[in-house]
């Protein structure tokens, strides 16, 4: 890859900013936890303090807030901890595969209403496009799903059932279960209560309930408390 292709990976550390260039998929890949050798996703093995300016960082700020004098090392954290500039091809990418992920959603969650049975994947991607949906390509497709069935549901007939739910998730394990939450719902709100427990209100599709609790509970040993508010 030639320069005027590369993206720039900042990380901000200790007041200082260190900036290199790379090949924004594999440096996307490369943080999902792709194994590729870092010289594969770098433009060159400069670091810089500004790439724009042409400010190559300083030596004596490498070594001392990096604590190392290995550059390839650095560069590796700057990859992990940093942020990727996306290209546009990129974005659209993440939108596509957003947007599989929610008429999948849809086409297993939701039926017509006159013939009890699941809208084919076409029909639903034909009446997304046709209500111009539009894709957050930052947002998991649970957490869209919701508003897109409100916002195709004049064109293409839907029953599709979204339960809200209240479940308090014990102090140890709360850590490690909100991302789940986040992933398979939408959390409407949230209170910590004063023994360390958390309290959330979140609002999933009656398809992925289970799931919720599979993987709650799967975390939390069975110790998940929840109460269905409404359906």
């Amino acid at each position: 890859m030639n320069v005027a292709d590369a993206v720039i990976c900042r990380l901000k550390k200790d007041g200082s900013n260190f900036e290199i260039l790379v090949d924004c998929d594999k440096a996307m890949a490369f943080k999902h936890g792709k194994k590729i050798n870092v010289d594969d996703i770098i433009v060159g093995d400069d670091i810089f303090k500004d790439v724009k300016k042409g400010e190559h960082a300083s030596e004596h700020d490498l070594k001392n807030i990096f604590s190392t004098d290995d550059k390839k090392l650095m560069i590796e954290k700057i990859l992990e901890k940093g942020d990727v500039q996306l290209t546009t091809e990129y974005k659209n990418k993440l939108r596509e595969a957003k947007k599989k992920g929610i008429i999948a959603l849809i086409s297993r969650n939701a039926v017509d209403p006159k013939s009890n049975l699941p809208h084919p994947p076409q029909r639903i991607e034909n009446a997304m496009d046709e209500a111009r949906v539009k894709i957050d390509e930052f947002k998991s497709a649970e957490q869209q799903v919701g508003d897109i069935v409100k916002q195709i549901i004049a064109i293409l007939p839907i029953a599709y059932e979204l339960r809200k739910l209240e479940l308090t998730i014990p102090a140890d394990v709360s850590g490690r279960c909100y991302p789940v939450l986040k992933q398979l719902s939408t959390v409407l709100n949230e209170t910590w209560n004063n023994d360390g427990s958390l309290t959330v209100n979140v609002e999933v599709p009656a398809g992925l309930q289970n799931d919720l609790f599979d993987k709650l509970n799967g975390i939390a040993q069975g110790r998940i408390e929840s109460k269905i508010l409404e359906k």
